[in-house]
């Protein structure tokens, strides 16, 4: 897609020859007269670049830059200047101008620096989008659940955002730690500072020091330039250290130091660099028994629990399921580009009475799978992977094969239909709607079943 480029000046030859021009090289121009011209122009159109005269009547190139900065600080400006007014164009570049272009000029030198103020300018425009998205992905609209568990993690979010303290969040693999993490940062004051984020697991213990402290030239061996650390990445920002458990107690030792005095030396140097890091860590483990068997430091613990996140397991949440499906669900067909209206209320029901022990992170990969496979628009139960369904002793196995499949089948049909009523105190034009069937074929099943309804549902 080409650039569109207003050109501001008071000379119609002028306008007309770099209308031309720029035309010819690719770009789409618009023009103006003067500087109000401009403005006008700007608030209608979507603009990459100003090319402007600096001498005009009624408002100067420089007053042009000076308003252009302050209804959009990002758009490059670049002014056509003659040779008596330099001095001047100097100046607008103190006052945020991109460059400034002498007449006359060759066509490859215009060319050339519209090429680099565009690049400069596409450049923020990306960070700008991707800072918006990350903070649209982090918001507290994105954090789906309305059980009670998840509630107070919502909560504890709100309450610490605005805080500087340490955060220690635990929970098992996939309960979206690092969502977390990341929603405290983009709603905190450091939001526009880095987000850095470690998995102390994930780097060779020998690595490790280097990864978070940074090193010198020569400090070890394949060390054959200075570089810096993930703590001075993350300089005036948040550090957020996954699998801190797994952390060696060698190391704990210097992120204890980092925590009391905001200081560290490089590995291989001997100059104290200072350091502003909110630590936010994260774990599955129980380092409070880790402290108790010696294999975490409970100094390092309790300067990292001021502030303890709990999250639940999913399965210990599971009238969130149906909220998480349809928000992932929303995701995955926008990313995939299959339009899928939801999950039946059958699928959804099988989906909720899985466990889930890769909990959220397992729950994303079995909706994407279900949509790929699905043939119609509502994803249904034959759409699911079959794991879901396969069961041994709590379990789910897909080698066992009832002994009796109509006996197994009522059974099934028998154990539903009791939740249903019981989840809607024995109602049962509620409960047919929670089983998606017509409240007559419910009926015939509880006849068939020989099911007794009192204040509860009884066998």
């Amino acid at each position: 897609m080409s650039h569109t480029i207003l050109l501001v000046d008071d000379e119609p030859k002028m306008r007309d020859v770099l209308g031309a021009t720029l035309a010819d090289l690719g770009y789409r121009p618009l023009v103006a007269s003067s500087g109000p011209e401009a403005l006008e122009i700007l608030e209608r159109e979507e603009i990459d670049l100003i090319l402007s005269d600096l001498r005009m009547p009624k408002m100067s190139g420089r007053e042009l830059l000076l308003e252009v900065k302050r209804r959009h600080p990002n758009l490059p400006v670049v002014f056509i200047t003659a040779y008596s007014s330099v001095k001047d164009a100097v100046q607008a570049i103190k006052e945020g101008a991109f460059d400034y272009i002498g007449k006359p000029f060759e066509i490859e030198e215009l060319d050339a620096t519209l090429v680099n103020a565009l690049r400069l300018h596409d450049a923020l425009r990306d960070n700008q989008r991707l800072r918006q998205e990350l903070e649209g992905r982090y918001s507290f609209d994105n954090l789906i659940g309305t059980s009670a568990s998840f509630r107070q993690v919502i909560a504890a979010i709100g309450e610490v955002c605005e805080s500087r303290a340490n955060v220690l969040i635990q929970g098992e693999s996939g309960t979206g730690k690092e969502m977390v993490a990341r929603a405290i940062h983009f709603n905190s004051p450091r939001k526009d500072k880095p987000f850095v984020a470690l998995n102390c697991a994930a780097i060779p213990e020998g690595l490790l020091e280097s990864e978070l402290f940074g090193h010198v030239k020569g400090a070890f061996t394949g060390a054959i330039a200075n570089r810096i650390g993930r703590f001075a990445q993350a300089d005036q920002g948040t550090i957020f250290l996954d699998e801190i458990g797994d952390m060696p107690i060698a190391l704990q030792a210097k992120i204890l130091r980092v925590l009391q005095e905001r200081s560290f030396e490089p590995v291989g140097s001997t100059l104290t660099k200072t350091v502003d890091v909110r630590i936010i860590a994260a774990t599955n483990r129980d380092l409070r028994e880790a402290v108790k068997r010696g294999q975490f430091r409970e100094d390092l613990y309790y300067r990292l629990n001021v502030f303890p996140i709990a999250l639940p397991a999913l399965r210990e949440r599971r009238e969130d399921i149906p909220l998480l499906v349809q928000h992932v669900t929303r995701q995955i067909s926008s990313t995939i580009g299959k339009r899928v209206s939801g999950f039946s209320p059958a699928a959804l029901r099988a989906m909720a009475d899985y466990h889930w022990p890769g909990n959220i992170r397992e729950l994303q990969n079995c909706i994407e799978r279900a949509i790929i496979v699905a043939k119609q628009p509502l994803v249904d139960v034959g759409d699911l992977p079959q794991y879901l369904f396969d069961i041994r002793d709590g379990r789910r196995d897909g080698d066992r094969i009832p002994a009796d499949l109509d006996n197994e089948l009522e059974r099934v049909e028998r154990r539903h239909i009791l939740q249903a009523l019981d989840q809607t105190g024995g109602v049962q034009v509620k409960a047919a709607e929670l089983l998606g069937i017509s409240e007559r074929s419910l009926w015939h099943r509880i006849k068939k079943l020989d099911i007794h309804i009192v204040k509860r549902a009884a066998d």
